[in-house]
């Protein structure tokens, strides 16, 4: 367990699951604990998962996130994995350089902020076609109607994925990114059908953008070339579902998590309805205060690692706590508080380091436009439940509910 007074206050008290739902309806009195008590302790995550070191504190999670003596080349700590699927989690989260230097050079030469800039006009677009559909009803499930279908709806169009073929990609994409992010083990094993027809359409798509470019994100991963070296075929496919899980997923929370913090702080609503100019700083302190990637990919210890009193041993698995580091005292005064104006606001949302999250631009975007095309279509928007009677969802590294269901217009009844 570690020595020290990490060891001791780890007794003191129990910890819940980190994926359970009433752990993540509220985890910051949890995690503020821990930072005073016990900032860095290790635990099971699941009974068939090998056991992590947590990290709880935001200069000791800015040091995990940027420390070389720590590799992201985990893949060997789950054996059980299928040997068959094992190369397509070998993507930019999980190798070390130089695999990851050559890989990311590839890719930024693909994911230019072009690509993504041109895309905030069909963005706009997409949102109002979803909020004219959502218009026919007094109430919606958000995340059904237009967190999910958003992002999905451009990640589709990134990839270049014909619209007559998005019903076969969605459903195998949805099931696959939400098993990988699973913490349960019937999740993964009901997945596998689904992530199997989707590395076989993304295959087929790959080959038929070989034989005939277009102006999408895998003819341009296809084409990326640095030194004379390009990506492999499993390389383009296992970037495709990273964009799935870091990219779908995590936007999906991002606005649904943003919906749900302007719902609950209608002053600084307000405050952004008078000031679109806080529009960027407050999608930053979205991310911050609600925190929709909760947990780092885990880092393996080349060697043991010191921090505080606690020693973690060499090949342990090490787990950067996102959440908490965004809500420590230490660095964000009043942390609790959602100010859309905070500044400066250094969070730590999507990583640090080499591995800082090169799908940030697109995200942000994302949230820069779903957020206020919902407000304005629907200014009288209001949760349709109590807050307390909201399902989250069961997942160790994201953060979110599963369901949103408000009210659009005023006069509809409260149920």
């Amino acid at each position: 367990m570690g020595q020290g007074e990490g060891s001791r206050a780890t007794r003191s008290f129990a910890h819940p699951r980190l994926d359970s739902p009433s752990f993540k309806a509220n985890p910051y009195p949890w995690y503020a604990r821990l930072r005073a008590e016990t900032p860095v302790y290790r635990t099971r995550p699941a009974f068939w998962l090998p056991p992590v070191w947590v990290v709880t504190r935001y200069d000791d999670v800015v040091r995990i996130l940027k420390d070389d003596r720590l590799s992201k080349d985990y893949i060997d700590a789950f054996p059980w994995l299928p040997a068959s699927t094992r190369p397509i989690y070998r993507n930019l989260l999980t190798v070390d350089p130089p695999d990851h230097t050559r890989l990311r050079s590839l890719v930024q030469k693909a994911f230019t902020p072009r690509l993504i800039e041109r895309l905030r006009d069909r963005i706009q677009t997409w949102c109002d076609e979803l909020l004219d559909r959502a218009a026919a009803h007094d109430r919606v499930d958000l995340i059904r109607d237009y967190a999910f279908p958003l992002p999905m709806t451009v990640i589709e169009s990134l990839l270049g994925v014909p619209t007559n073929e998005r019903d076969q990609f969605g459903p195998s994409a949805k099931k696959g990114a939400a098993a990988m992010s699973s913490a349960r083990l019937r999740d993964f094993v009901r997945s596998v059908p689904a992530v199997w027809r989707l590395m076989r359409y993304v295959r087929d798509l790959i080959a038929r953008r070989r034989a005939d470019p277009q102006d999408d994100l895998i003819s341009a991963l296809i084409e990326a070339e640095e030194s004379g070296d390009k990506l492999t075929e499993t390389e383009i496919v296992a970037m495709v579902l990273l964009l799935l899980v870091a990219g779908f997923e995590t936007t999906v929370h991002l606005i649904a998590s943003g919906t749900l913090a302007l719902l609950w702080r209608p002053e600084q609503r307000q405050r952004l309805e008078q000031n679109q100019d806080l529009l960027s700083s407050a999608i930053e302190e979205i991310l911050r205060y609600m925190s929709p990637v909760e947990f780092a990919t885990p880092r393996v210890a080349l060697e043991p690692i010191t921090i505080g009193s606690v020693t973690i041993p060499r090949g342990a698995l090490v787990g950067a706590a996102l959440g908490s580091a965004n809500h420590d005292e230490s660095q964000f005064p009043d942390p609790d508080t959602f100010d859309i104006a905070r500044d400066p606001n250094r969070h730590v949302a999507f990583g640090l380091g080499a591995h800082f999250c090169l799908g940030a631009p697109l995200a942000r975007l994302e949230g820069e436009v779903a957020l206020p095309a919902l407000f304005k279509q629907f200014p009288d928007l209001r949760l349709a439940v109590p807050t307390n009677m909201l399902r989250w969802r069961r997942s160790i590294a994201l953060r979110g509910v599963e369901a949103l269901p408000v009210v659009l217009r005023r006069n509809s009844a409260y149920h």
